[in-house]
């Protein structure tokens, strides 16, 4: 057996050729990010042409989102500076040329609310102007750039409107870490409780979007079930009616008419991500699209005339690739995959696997070999995922394809409190940062030693946010069990950790308080959960890594844990950028990061290593 060529870092981590396609309103235009001078920036040609050139100027941390605005003549796109996720609406007008500041506010975070086709020149931002821990909803003009208040903020955590673009529903987090849903008759009608949930239902709970005649809201909701299902709500009488569900995973997507407001599609994410068709009309619609490609599909765009469709679909072996779908001839065409480097290179499958933590929870995960070796005695890199409210899911990961690549056997873990596996499954996380929680990562690390694909004595600890603290905990918790650890952004002192989140995460504070730790009532609960905490029993060499602008987890967050490590003289290594937030989005930091992660793996880990360009 003959391990494959090195990928590149550059093919991996590098900025994608193309990404993120939409199709214009009219039909008639494609736009889609890819670099412009070594810049992310959005692209604008004809559809099927050859005429695409870029159309927003950014020279700095690249555009990572974009969206057709409903007048055909303008892109809108977010963006912070150096990371600090004080977000601005910008506006790029394909006519007279040029791109505005919207929301041009300093200090100041902006939230896209809502558009409709109907109301082609406004569009519904949330925007903390008028207090930091609060978005009050605006309406905002394209043409005059106006902002107008149309609705002030009490309190609440979500704003959702209907197809008029009038505010009537809203997200109200209470005291205990529950979720209550208000909606009102009209825009300037009294607010009513219309579905409300306790802390096991708040991550499984959301609301969708308005019915056409406003009358019904669509809801994802896990109350009365534990997995969170799709309701529609009368609004009158409150009742709701379950228009799909599924016994062990919580509906994660749904796609609606854009006439109707109907649902059409849902998605599940199972092993892999599945779609369910509501809607008998484009049933043959979506089995043409699935035929297009055996990856997971996801509908991304369409048209107002709702003929064209775009589809992304992802593999675990290869890049995503996007496809136009002409409904009135029912045929495909390929557009591009967002990384065609990758297209003749042997990539690794992502195969997933469960196990029986200690205490009788079945635990789900995945799996990434390293082509070319034989699956015994394998090193093998831990990579946990942050959140720690969120879910590894099937299909291309490019951490695990550089590690395997490397020779690594990389482990993704859903731990208990990921979601996705219903709220039972999320609240068997609550408190157990640094304990069960952890116990779930230590016991995947078991398995694969005892199944023979990993060399026990060869295992690293590796992850961002959330999983930066995994990696911390594995360092100072159990540090018999890995040689290495590598911690990116991840917190090192629960307590301030809580003490120190932006100002507009107030309305979920309780959630956090609930599910993590009171720091004004349990400190010595939240000091016994930290890295910091345990730092005399770190016995194994880290590299930290740490944005200097990160709204989340401060930079402090790794300064109090290195300064711990140099006082005890402990192996260690710290990369601070200082253009970035939570998280790398310049490529070249990420580059370097990566360089010098890869480096440190194969120091201790033995696996190979491609040498940083001079």
């Amino acid at each position: 057996m003959k391990q494959p060529d090195l990928i590149p870092r550059k093919v991996l981590f590098g900025d994608p050729t193309r990404i993120s396609p939409a199709i214009s309103p009219d039909g008639r235009r494609l736009a889609y990010i890819a670099p412009s001078d070594g810049v992310l920036n959005v692209w604008v040609g004809t559809v099927g042409g050859d005429d695409f050139q870029p159309v927003t100027e950014d020279r700095d941390r690249g555009i990572r989102f974009f969206a057709w605005a409903h007048d055909n003549r303008h892109l809108l796109h977010i963006q912070d500076r150096g990371g600090d996720e004080d977000w601005h609406v910008y506006a790029t007008d394909l006519g007279a040329g040029g791109t505005r500041d919207l929301t041009p506010f300093d200090g100041v975070q902006a939230r896209f609310v809502a558009m409709d086709k109907h109301f082609p020149d406004t569009l519904l931002v949330a925007v903390n102007r008028r207090t930091a821990e609060l978005h009050d909803v605006y309406r905002l003009d394209l043409q005059s750039g106006e902002l107008t208040l149309v609705a002030e903020n009490p309190g609440y955590a979500a704003w959702v409107a209907d197809r008029q673009l009038q505010v009537r529903a809203a997200v109200q987090p209470t005291p205990d870490g529950g979720m209550v849903t208000v909606v009102r008759d009209t825009q300037d009608g009294d607010w009513r409780t219309v579905h409300a949930v306790g802390l096991d239902d708040a991550l499984t709970t959301s609301p969708v979007g308005f019915t056409s005649d406003g009358a019904s809201l669509l809801m994802i909701s896990s109350r009365d079930a534990n997995t969170g299902r799709l309701l529609r709500l009368r609004l009158d009488s409150g009742a709701g009616e379950v228009l799909f569900e599924d016994p062990q995973y919580d509906v994660v997507g749904v796609v609606t008419d854009p006439d109707t407001r109907e649902p059409e599609l849902v998605m599940v994410l199972r092993e892999r991500s599945e779609v369910a068709v509501l809607n008998p009309a484009i049933a043959t619609d979506v089995e043409r699209v699935r035929s297009l490609h055996s990856g997971d599909m996801a509908l991304i765009g369409r048209d107002h005339a709702n003929l064209t469709w775009l589809a992304a679909f992802t593999a675990d072996d290869g890049p995503i690739h996007y496809f136009a779908y002409e409904r009135g001839t029912g045929k495909g065409r390929f557009l591009f995959t967002h990384r065609p480097e990758l297209e003749n290179r042997t990539l690794a499958r992502m195969e997933p696997f469960s196990f029986t933590a200690r205490d009788g929870l079945t635990i789900h995960g995945y799996l990434s070999f390293p082509p070319g070796l034989e699956r015994r005695g394998l090193p093998t890199v831990l990579n946990v995922h942050g959140g720690p409210w969120v879910r590894d899911a099937w299909g291309f990961n490019p951490e695990a394809q550089w590690m395997a690549n490397r020779g690594y056997l990389c482990v993704q873990v859903n731990y208990r409190g990921s979601t996705g596996y219903g709220k039972r499954f999320v609240s068997a996380g609550d408190r157990e940062w640094a304990a069960k929680m952890h116990d779930d990562l230590v016991d995947a690390v078991h398995w694969v030693v005892d199944h023979g694909y990993a060399d026990g004595s060869r295992i690293a600890i590796y992850g961002g946010s959330y999983g930066g603290y995994a990696a911390l905990v594995g360092a100072t918790f159990t540090p018999d069990l890995f040689r290495c650890a590598v911690d990116v952004v991840g917190p090192s002192n629960l307590k301030t950790l809580i003490e120190t989140t932006p100002p507009y995460w107030k309305p979920l504070i309780a959630q956090f308080h609930a599910r993590v730790g009171n720091p004004e009532s349990e400190a010595e609960f939240l000091w016994s959960r930290s890295p910091l905490s345990r730092v005399d029993q770190i016995r194994i060499p880290l590299l930290i890594a740490q944005g200097a602008n990160d709204p989340r987890v401060k930079q402090a967050e790794s300064e109090q844990i290195v300064a711990a490590l140099r006082e005890k003289g402990i192996p260690h290594e710290y990369m601070l950028f200082p253009d970035e937030g939570h998280g790398f989005a310049k490529p070249e930091n990420r580059l370097r990061f990566y360089a010098a992660a890869e480096r440190f793996l194969a120091q201790h880990l033995g696996g190979r290593f491609e040498a940083a360009e001079a």
